[in-house]
C-alpha cells in the first residue's frame, strides 16, 4: 500500500471515528476495526491508537455538550472513580492477552452490541 493510501485512509478513518466520538457513541467501535481491518495493524496497536485519539475526541466534545448543556455531574464522581478503576484493571488484563484474543473479544463483544441495538429496535 503506498504511503498517500495510508495517509488518505488514517484521515478518512480519524473522520468517520471523530463524528461518531463527538455523537457520544463511541467511534473507538469504528476506529479499531477500521484499522485492524483495512491497515493491518495489530489490535493491541489500535486500541492503543483508539485510547489516545479518544482523549483529544473527549476533549471537544465535551466542551460542545457542556456549551449545549447537556452534562450533568449528580453522580458523576462514582462513574468517574469507577471507570478509573475498572480501565486500569482492563489495561493490565489487556497487556496479559495476546491481540488475536482481544480481536476475539473485541468481534464478540461488537456482536453482543448489535443483538442489543437489533432488540431495541424491534421492540419499539
Amino acid at each position: 500500500m503506498s504511503i498517500y493510501l495510508t495517509i488518505l485512509l488514517n484521515i478518512l478513518f480519524g473522520l468517520i471515528a471523530g463524528i461518531f466520538g463527538g455523537l457520544g457513541m463511541g467511534g473507538g467501535t469504528l476506529l479499531i476495526p477500521l484499522l485492524t481491518i483495512f491497515l493491518g495493524l495489530d489490535q493491541k496497536l489500535c486500541q492503543g491508537i483508539n485510547l489516545l485519539s479518544f482523549l483529544v475526541m473527549a476533549i471537544f466534545a465535551l466542551i460542545v455538550h457542556y456549551k449545549n448543556g447537556y452534562i450533568q455531574t449528580k453522580g458523576l464522581i462514582y462513574i468517574i472513580l469507577s471507570g478509573v478503576i475498572f480501565s486500569s484493571l482492563g489495561a493490565l488484563l489487556a497487556g496479559y492477552l495476546s491481540s488475536e484474543v482481544l480481536k476475539i473479544a473485541f468481534g464478540v463483544f461488537l456482536c453482543i452490541l448489535s443483538v442489543i441495538e437489533i432488540v431495541k429496535v424491534v421492540k419499539k
